[in-house]
């Protein structure tokens, strides 16, 4: 399928050949008719990938301090590495479409396939011939509706939402400020909401186009007598409300609107400028100010967007996807008219020739800029390229390994990938959810084929070994179903997030012959190798503890929920626990967890006996300082102390005498990768399988001694 996507590091807009994307839980996937253009926002990020590095830095001081960071701990070289490889990826524009729904997943009751719809979402509601959307994102197309039409749906609903913000009665005078896209939508549902309206803007064509859409006072800001004419406009009085729409940096937006208004007005941020607000006139008048956020109740919150769990009506009546339902609506009593706010329509093999005309390349005016994706109907060539996206060329490489991967996320591009690439392998083929991300991958690394469908991987004879890099709750599946193709399989973190799982793999994986290897990559580096070295032979317990800086995560991170990620005492905490046995040569009989009072399990305590004696203390921290070093490991036993400073360094101690060892801060990647393809061409595992199923079970029963509050048995 086509889907027009931007260089992040270059800048530079493309219409881009990718495979179409899969259908997951609670979406459907919808091929697009059209898809329009956000002038304003999508500007911005063309804007913003043209600027030099220095400048991007400038601009996002944040990143640049984690940049610095692991600089710190990983090396320059490494680091840059990971860093300019992200930014030489292509990403998805658009977030506003409409289309015909081509499939629908099985716990989507709402739509069926045939369906005409309208779809919101950065990431979802792109410029791409097919999308996958989550069903609270996407509403049907009333009959008299135009997907044409329809495609504004996203930028009426973020219209609509100020709108709401600014909670106008019948009668009242409002001003909106900035008469693009979404300033002229919210003219018309001012109109239709009864109010009187006066438009500002800078742009004289602006002014014209508002009058014709019912604006009742329409000024330049240049305009000298501008406060006078809306305050003869007013009575005398001053607006009601000022809606501004604008996109500047300039203050003027915020200021002039306590210029024009009453006392005791609302103004209602929609766009982005300056926010300086004068004190003098914002106190004098009492004024209220308010920010919009987009498009509703349920923007940014994972759990109504991704998971589709709806805010009773009761609770918040205006969602994101009642405001899209709300302006498709207007759109069929036509109290709305975006046919003549539609300037420009380009088919999508040339939607380079669309961003030039915002970019400022072609002096054109425009407003609406809708992308065409061309006649559909049900059961024509493009439904059936789904099913039909894996066609593959015959093996031709005559490396040892013949690589597969399923998942390609940063995580993949930025480790285990680059790992490959000094060994003799080939890279086959590449599996991921969305087509651009295994498109990007393919283009980057050099696989022979993407696709976003597991089966191409699973039935491919040309693969010898699949990499699994996806989200945790799916590693135990597709371990299963790689060992029963007769895959070698190794798997990201965490071997399973369910004791059900786990048992799952433990008997695929007694069927099979092939090798398993969980990316517990710590016990291959140098500094735990140093300190095994140091205590091995000893033949005495010892005792180890093992601090870690994690730093927060949002809570709607997908790693703390417990269905999908596990939590990060599962999703992360068996990094450690496998360091720990490690270290000590011996099983985990018993553990004991505890957690410190929050909302979420990210700050805990894990105590761990082992069958020789040895005892390791886990403490899994997220309430520190995110910039300071991540891990350090204290060891005591048979008269020595071995500590390791993350990764950077190794301290041994006996008798008095201390000597210390440098390292590049490396966390046994490479070595993981090595040791991994070792293991099958020789059949001798990398990691002993009970150790992998004992490391996963301890997480599970931590989980459970902090549900019990007793040591629990492994």
């Amino acid at each position: 399928m086509q889907q027009l996507v931007q260089n992040a590091r270059a800048g530079t807009i493309k219409v881009k050949s990718v495979p179409p994307p899969t259908l997951k839980s609670g979406m459907v996937i919808v091929r697009n008719l059209y898809s329009l253009i956000s002038a304003g926002t999508e500007r911005s990020k063309v804007d913003f990938a043209k600027k030099s590095l220095l400048d991007k830095a400038r601009a996002r001081p944040d990143l640049v301090k984690l940049v610095l960071k692991q600089i710190k701990e990983q090396g320059l070289l490494e680091t840059m590495t990971r860093a300019f490889n992200k930014l030489d990826s292509d990403m998805a524009m658009g977030y506003s479409s409409a289309g015909v729904v081509i499939e629908v997943a099985t716990d989507v009751a709402e739509f069926r396939v045939g369906d005409l719809v309208a779809c919101a979402g950065a990431g979802y509601a792109s410029h791409a011939e097919i999308v996958v959307v989550p069903k609270n994102l996407v509403a049907k197309i009333p009959a008299g509706v135009s997907p044409k039409d329809a495609a504004y749906a996203t930028l009426g609903a973020i219209a609509l939402q100020g709108l709401r913000q600014a909670a106008p009665t019948l009668g009242e005078t409002v001003m909106v400020t900035g008469l693009g896209l979404v300033g002229l939508l919210t003219v018309q549902l001012l109109k239709a909401n009864g109010c009187r309206v006066v438009g500002i803007d800078v742009n004289p064509a602006s002014i014209e186009l508002a009058k014709e859409l019912g604006c009742d006072l329409a000024l330049l800001r240049s305009e000298e007598t501008i406060k006078e004419r809306i305050l003869g406009f007013t009575n005398g009085y001053g607006v009601d409300a000022v809606i501004i729409t604008a996109s500047t940096s300039s203050n003027d937006p915020v200021e002039f609107a306590a210029e024009a208004m009453r006392d005791r007005g609302r103004v209602v941020m929609v766009g982005v400028t300056g926010m300086n607000l004068p004190r003098t006139p914002y106190y004098m008048k009492e004024l209220e100010f308010k920010l919009s956020r987009s498009y509703g109740a349920g923007r940014y919150d994972a759990t109504y967007e991704e998971k589709g769990i709806d805010y009773p009506i009761g609770y918040a009546r205006w969602t994101e996807n009642r405001n899209m339902q709300a302006f498709l609506h207007l759109l069929a009593e036509k109290k709305i008219n975006v046919e003549k706010l539609t300037t420009h329509v380009f088919p999508i093999a040339q939607g380079e020739e669309a961003y030039k005309l915002i970019g400022g390349e072609r002096q054109e005016r425009y407003v609406g800029v809708l992308l065409d994706y061309g006649e559909f109907s049900l059961g024509s060539p493009l439904r059936q390229e789904i099913s039909k996206n894996g066609r593959r060329a015959a093996r031709t490489s005559d490396a040892d390994i013949r690589v597969g991967f399923i998942g390609a996320g940063s995580f993949a591009q930025g480790y285990l990938i680059p790992a490959l690439q000094s060994h003799r392998v080939a890279l086959e083929g590449v599996c991921a959810a969305t087509g651009l991300t295994a498109e990007n991958a393919k283009s980057k690394f050099g696989f022979r084929y993407a696709t976003t469908t597991i089966d191409d991987i699973l039935s491919d004879d040309a693969i010898d070994v699949v990499f699994i890099a996806t989200r945790h709750n799916l590693h135990a599946e597709l371990v299963v179903k790689c060992l029963n193709a007769g895959k070698h399989v190794f798997v990201e973190k965490p071997l399973a997030t369910t004791e059900a799982d786990l048992n799952k793999v433990i008997e695929a994986y007694e069927k099979s012959d092939r090798q398993l290897l969980t990316g517990f990559n710590r016990r291959f580096s140098e500094p735990l190798k140093t300190l095994k070295r140091w205590f091995g032979g000893l033949n005495s317990p010892i005792s180890i503890h093992y601090r870690v800086n994690a730093g927060p995560l949002p809570k709607d991170h997908w790693t703390q929920d417990l269905v999908e990620g596990g939590g990060r005492m599962i999703g992360e905490g068996c990094h450690f626990i496998d360091a720990l046995q490690f270290l000590t040569d011996s099983e985990p009989t018993r553990v004991f967890a505890e957690l410190l009072p929050s909302e979420l399990r990210e700050n805990w305590n894990v105590t761990i006996r082992f069958e020789n004696g040895s005892v390791g203390v886990i403490q899994y921290l997220c309430n520190g300082d995110k910039l300071y070093p991540k891990e350090r490991i204290e060891i005591f036993g048979g008269n020595r102390i071995g500590i390791m400073e993350n990764f950077k360094e190794a301290i041994l101690s006996e008798q008095g005498a201390t000597r210390a060892r440098q390292f590049g801060g490396s966390k046994g990647h490479k070595e993981e990768i090595a040791a991994f393809l070792e293991s099958v061409k020789t059949g001798v595992p990398a990691i002993d399988f009970r150790s992998q199923v004992l490391t996963t079970l301890a997480t599970f029963r931590a989980n459970q001694s902090v549900d019990s509050g007793l040591p629990e048995s492994i």
